[in-house]
Formats: structure tokens, C-alpha cells, sequence
């Protein structure tokens, strides 16, 4: 499905995020950079080891040998990702955040966002935030992700933006977000 706001293209697709062409690629990352499981595996997986050491270096010199906090992100290089770059942004796992895991989910999708336009990047990829492992439910992560994305670029002329989601259930979830979210932006 693809929608059109303020001349920018916001599309949904299912499919494996490690394998679509874009500038930017976003990894749901966990905060010590260092992958894991889920999309960030599969994306350091397909990267190959020249992201991890970046990320090594991004920790121990940016970050000062912490962790990426939750809704924040950081931008690496995307070696052998069809990406220019990649995105890593940490999700809320849910029920862990005092009931402010809708504003951080937000701030992941904002922060990519913002970051991939500073760097004047007009495609980015998004897999679905936190749904995984860290149990934030997709009907709920959606209309975060939606209304963020949405509202960014209804503000901002950036290009396209892509969900890649992974199963055919996640997809038709998200369907339905940007079906109430054009609809309500349209009365």
C-alpha cells in the first residue's frame, strides 16, 4: 500500500528488510550496538563485520562505553547492506517504561527521521519497532509509527519512506493504521 503526504510516498510492503534498496536502512537495535537478535541480527548478519567494529567504535567514542538510551539513534555506514546507511535506533521493550513507551517508540521513528533528513537521505526503511522481543503489540506500535511518521512528513519534504514488515499479519496491522490515519487527516 503506498500513500502520498505533502508530495512525500510513505509505503508498506512485507519482506525482509535486510535485502531492500534504500539510503537508509533503521535498525531496531538493542543499546549495546552490538546485535542480537531478530532485525538487528539479521541486518548485522548481512552487513558483515565492518558494522560491528564501527559500532564498537561508535560505543566506545561516542557513547563513552554506554548504552544507545531507548528513542534515541545513531547512523553507521551500511557496508554490504543494499543502504548507504543504517539507522540504529533502540525500541521500549514493553511494560518497562512507566507507561512511556508510546512517546519512545515515537522519538525512534522521529529521531530516524530527522537524522536521515539532516543528512539530506530521501529513502528510508523502517522494520517495526519493538514488536518483537521486546513485546510492544503491533497494533499499538502501528499507530505510534503511523502518526510519527505521518506527521513528519506532513511537515517536511523528504521522499519516501518504507515499512518493511515482516509478516503478512504485521502488514495488514499497518494497513489498517494508515487507513485510520488517512481518514482522519482527510475530514
Amino acid at each position: 500500500m503506498k500513500a502520498k503526504i505533502n508530495g512525500n510516498t510513505l509505503e508498506l510492503i512485507t519482506g525482509d528488510i535486510t535485502q531492500f534498496s534504500t539510503d537508509v536502512m533503521v535498525n531496531a537495535a538493542n543499546g549495546t550496538l552490538m546485535g542480537g537478535g531478530g532485525v538487528d541480527g539479521a541486518i548485522h548478519r548481512a552487513a558483515g563485520e565492518e558494522l560491528l567494529e564501527e559500532c564498537k567504535a561508535v560505543r566506545n567514542n561516542q557513547l563513552h562505553g554506554d548504552l544507545l538510551p531507548t528513542g534515541e539513534a545513531i547512523m553507521t555506514r551500511g557496508y554490504n547492506l543494499p543502504a548507504k546507511y543504517v539507522i540504529h535506533t533502540v525500541g521500549p521493550v514493553w511494560g518497562e517504561h512507566s507507561g512511556e513507551e508510546a512517546a519512545l517508540l515515537a522519538k525512534c521513528y522521529s529521531h530516524s527521521l530527522l537524522l536521515s533528513f539532516e543528512k539530506n537521505m530521501k529513502r528510508i526503511s523502517f522494520p517495526s519497532i519493538s514488536t518483537g522481543v521486546y513485546g510492544y503489540p503491533v497494533e499499538k506500535a502501528s499507530i505510534v509509527a503511523i502518526q510519527t511518521i505521518g506527521e513528519f512528513l506532513k511537515s517536511n519534504e523528504f521522499g519516501k519512506v518504507t515499512m518493511v514488515l515482516f509478516s503478512r499479519e504485521d502488514y495488514e496491522t499497518y494497513v489498517a493504521a494508515l487507513e485510520e490515519y488517512l481518514s482522519e487527516w482527510n475530514k
